[in-house]
């Protein structure tokens, strides 16, 4: 079997690449199946196309990632599946989709938030009308097959397409190894990961944190990764930029993972990312119960569930203040992915996806 796998980033910089279809890629060569990586966007580029202002240099990455992608065209008959995810360029055009599907290869379609609403980052908000609502169902009915990461986005693809199946975001149990817990020694550790583009996340629970600080002070600590430039003085916060050398160790350094959102369509299409990180490593979530956080989490169980200010405070402060409750839930968040949410509990559902295309 030989696959081309299209994505928009280079590997390891995507986290729905990361946790979707690269951490499975060495399973599938053991399974015999010959793949081959296109993404658009190098790393020199990342940080033009990504960054304000350069709309020449953007101009020219669009470019140079068309030629990229007609390359792909031209040699999409020798493979037997071509695995899209997310979608296959960065403007509105369902082109390469359809040449792909027109191809002599399935097309198979992944994806994992709900792609099909407007999300466009603040660097390039004036190139908004190069994007097109309407892209993610046309290249949904396009695809011979598609994989959704939860219920929600299944349903939508159902609408469109009858082959479609439900593979979670998952984690890799064997890097994500729980660290040692500090316990009652030191501040307790409240952490949030997330990006830029998701920071106001974060902000839903500023309020509660607020309180928190007024109540326990030096006691609790609060840390933000993923934006380096957020600062909070309030929370005593300045936060520290992602990277994929100390991602592990930063997780770590949190005794309570949190992971606020708003009741929206575009959070009921989350696939849980965070709190699953904070989970794999042991340590004790709290989730807004929005979308798929209702499945993960079993309220007092395996985590915490919390909707309402009074609530996050009650639960934060429950979890502060009892070091072997963050050490009970923190221990049965960890069994709940390895059981479920895990590499290995889900090695095989893409293959056998892969399979069933090829045989239908």
């Amino acid at each position: 079997m030989r696959i081309l796998f299209i994505a928009q980033h280079r590997p390891q910089r995507s986290p729905s690449q990361r946790f979707r279809f690269e951490q499975y890629l060495d399973h599938f060569a053991s399974q015999g199946i010959h793949y081959d990586f296109s993404y658009l966007i190098d790393e020199e580029d990342d940080k033009v196309f990504y960054a304000k202002g350069n709309l020449r240099k953007k101009a020219a990455i669009v470019l140079k990632s068309w030629q990229r992608r007609m390359k792909d065209v031209k040699r999409a008959d020798t493979y037997d599946i071509i695995f899209v995810q997310r979608e296959a360029f960065m403007t509105g055009t369902t082109f390469f989709e359809r040449s792909f599907a027109n191809s002599k290869a399935k097309l198979v379609f992944d994806f994992d938030d709900s792609i099909w609403l407007h999300n466009v980052s603040d660097a390039n908000r004036y190139l908004n009308f190069l994007k097109n609502p309407q892209k993610t169902a046309s290249i949904i009915a396009l695809a011979d097959h598609v994989i959704a990461g939860n219920e929600y986005l299944a349903a939508f693809a159902k609408g469109r397409n009858h082959n479609v199946s439900i593979i979670p975001t998952t984690i890799d149990t064997e890097s994500y190894v729980p660290g040692q817990r500090q316990n009652d020694q030191g501040p307790v550790t409240i952490g949030w990961s997330g990006s830029i583009t998701t920071i106001q996340h974060f902000n839903l629970a500023e309020a509660t944190l607020k309180r928190l600080k007024a109540k326990y002070k030096d006691r609790i600590a609060i840390k933000v990764i993923g934006d380096a430039n957020y600062r909070n003085e309030a929370l005593d916060v300045q936060g520290i930029g992602w990277s994929a050398a100390t991602e592990l160790d930063d997780l770590r350094s949190m005794d309570i993972g949190i992971m606020p959102l708003p009741d929206d369509e575009w959070a009921q299409g989350k696939c849980g990312l965070k709190g699953l990180q904070y989970m794999a490593l042991g340590i004790p979530t709290i989730m807004s119960p929005v979308g798929v956080n209702k499945q993960i989490i079993e309220d007092g169980s395996n985590g915490f569930l919390a909707s309402e200010e009074d609530t996050w405070f009650e639960k934060l402060s429950l979890l502060i203040d009892h070091p072997e409750l963050r050490t009970r839930l923190g221990e049965a968040g960890r069994a709940t992915v390895e059981e479920a949410y895990s590499v290995k509990a889900n090695a095989d559902k893409y293959s056998s996806v892969f399979e069933a295309v090829l045989s239908a």
